[in-house]
């Protein structure tokens, strides 16, 4: 009997996903592990492999269209399974046979082959789990609806996987994924007017990344109520310390810029406000403490704002977040992107200056509870020395920064502290790098 092939529960609040390309057609020999489609799921465009061996017997879907979890996309004839019997034509008898009434032969009934239950994994953790030759039918999933992730992988894989007990006390659907499905943009909001009476217009559908950016802005600030602190930090030193070193960085394939600083800067800040890297369970009435430090780093390209993640900051060197940051910002440019390196995050940055930007207040990144804004660093002068000694002015390179918070477990009172210490460690090279743990 043929096998439905449905879009799995990815995790992370995704709902669906817009399909890019059909790789493969009807009558096609595929294996467990081949990429049959790609498409475009919560900003990222990923390759869906296949979660069966056996032949394409019928697709649902063509790029363009837009399914949801649990639609049907394809369907398999697995491999051991005799193909549907088709009628026989009758035979042709002579003249004198004519009256004689030939028995309906019976079709030929397939042969069952064992039932193939595919594993839901995402792309990277398929690959992963090749990689390291671990058949992921063996992996005890820790994943929303059961899905392996590549954690679970690499546990198994250093003989390190948690007791299937202590997975099955989790339960089906936590309340924070059920949080994140984000509220319909036709809210309670007012008609709009026709707007072709006025003059030419062109209507372009709200989809891909534009899409998924509106769902999460609207959630997150009908969520969070935001409070935001400025500052200014003193990039003079600092600057003068990357330009020094730029060249062995971009001898090693990376790039050091001023977002790779404040990301070891944050990590440090974040280890002494533990509440800063956190998230609030409303349900549970519980505020969640992450011990770990995967920070998200905003990318701008050419569909939108996409938010990819580097993990575990605080154990990485400056030269390996240079590098780590640049491959991955132009993997998310590129499209190239997987899922799972946007998931995850646990505080993020944005960096306007590149573009140009001044001062600005970015929006959480929800479930998160703060976020740190940079704008461009620019040349000004600034009043030194005392009353005692005399004042003189100085070309110093000034950058804003400003950090927006979650009104409902951090203050300002929290703020102001955790911001002047990223300001402080930006500030002085030397002591940022014996602060760094």
């Amino acid at each position: 009997m043929p096998r439905e092939f449905k879009l799995p529960d990815l995790g992370e609040g995704i709902h669906e996903g817009e399909i890019l390309a059909v790789r493969v057609k009807v009558g096609d020999k595929v294996k467990e592990g081949d990429i049959i489609l790609e498409a475009e799921t919560d900003k990222a465009a990923v390759e869906i492999p296949s979660p069966y061996t056996g032949v394409v017997e019928e697709i649902l879907v063509k790029p363009g269209d837009t399914v949801k979890v649990g639609d049907v996309m394809m369907r398999f004839r697995l491999e051991g399974e005799a193909a549907p019997a088709r009628p026989e034509k009758p035979e042709k008898k002579p003249a004198l046979k004519k009256r004689e009434e030939k028995k309906p032969s019976e079709p030929a009934r397939p042969v069952e082959a064992p039932r193939e239950v595919p594993v839901p994994a995402s792309p990277a953790t398929r690959r992963l789990a090749r990689e390291l030759s671990v058949d992921l039918s063996l992996v005890t999933p820790s994943g929303p609806g059961g899905l392996v992730t590549a954690e679970d992988v690499r546990a198994f894989a250093e003989g390190k996987e948690k007791p299937a007990e202590a997975v099955k006390e989790k339960p089906e659907a936590k309340p924070e994924e059920k949080r994140e499905e984000a509220p319909p943009l036709e809210g309670p909001v007012p008609k709009l007017p026709d707007f072709s009476k006025w003059g030419p217009v062109e209507k372009v559908p709200l989809r891909s990344i534009r899409k998924a950016t509106a769902k999460q802005m609207a959630l997150a600030w009908s969520q969070i109520p935001h409070v935001s602190n400025h500052d200014v930090a003193d990039m003079t030193k600092l600057d003068a310390f990357r330009k020094k070193h730029k060249g062995e960085i971009e001898a090693k394939g990376g790039k050091l810029t001023h977002t790779v600083f404040a990301i070891k800067a944050v990590a440090t800040a974040l280890k002494a406000f533990p509440r800063f890297n956190a998230t609030i369970d409303t349900e549970a009435g519980e505020i969640v403490l992450k011990k770990y430090y995967h920070i998200g780093i905003a990318v701008a390209t050419e569909d939108g704002l996409i938010v990819p993640v580097i993990r575990d900051v605080d154990r990485k060197s400056v030269a390996e977040l240079s590098v780590e940051m640049k491959v991955l910002a132009e993997k998310t440019r590129e499209r190239k992107v997987t899922l799972e390196e946007l998931q995850g995050g646990t505080f993020s940055i944005t960096n306007v200056g590149p573009m140009g930007g001044g001062q600005f207040v970015p929006i959480i990144n929800y479930p998160q509870v703060a976020i740190l804004g940079m704008g461009a660093a620019t040349m000004q002068p600034v009043v030194k020395g005392s009353e005692k000694e005399g004042f003189h002015m100085e070309p110093r390179l000034l950058m804003p920064l400003v950090v927006c918070i979650d009104h409902r477990i951090l203050d300002g009172a929290d703020a102001i502290p955790f911001m002047r210490m990223i300001v402080e460690l930006i500030e002085d090279p030397e002591q940022l790098f014996m602060m760094m743990t």
